[in-house]
């Protein structure tokens, strides 16, 4: 049984909004991430020597909560019997496949870095669908989906790109 079609063919290359985080990188929430990863380079605080201070490679991936008064999503779906409680699509503003009764499996993920992040900037995200192909796996088809994540600061100046590997069966 193929579980590609032109339903979710016609989704590859379809890009999310920008999203702006609702913050910019502020000291500290910098500290407390620094902190949470045992990481504390001095590079990242102020007034230890660096002109600019800045945030941790991966710092901009958590730039994006939910803000207050915003709708849980998680709430909103409770009764919804075709929902498995993933919410890391809508969270990265793309739609969701048309994909009921596949079960999403993590795939992995590939970070390619670019600069720092500093404090005081704003940091923006958009995401798409590079691309969605099928495998045979040992106990039938596979349909693996790749979204890219872009992170750049809001004068475009780029800081990773993220590479979800996202596996249905």
């Amino acid at each position: 049984m193929a579980l590609l079609n032109d339903e979710i063919l016609k989704f590859v290359g379809l890009q999310s909004p920008e999203v702006e985080a609702p913050h910019p990188v502020e000291a500290s929430e910098v500290r407390r991430y620094a902190q949470a990863t045992m990481d504390d380079d001095p590079h990242y605080m102020e007034g230890q020597g660096a002109d600019r201070p800045i945030a941790p490679l991966l710092f901009p991936t958590h730039m994006f909560r939910t803000p207050f008064g915003s709708p849980d999503v998680l709430t909103e779906r409770a009764g919804d019997p075709d929902f498995d409680g993933g919410v890391a699509l809508s969270s990265r503003g793309l739609p969701d496949l048309p994909t009921r009764n596949l079960v999403r499996l993590n795939g992995g993920m590939r970070v390619d870095f670019y600069d720092h992040a500093r404090h005081g900037e704003r940091v923006c995200m958009r995401s798409r669908y590079a691309s969605i192909t099928e495998k045979e796996g040992g106990k039938g088809p596979l349909m693996i989906v790749v979204i890219d994540t872009d992170y750049y600061t809001s004068d475009q100046r780029p800081l990773l790109r993220v590479q979800n590997t996202g596996i249905y069966r």
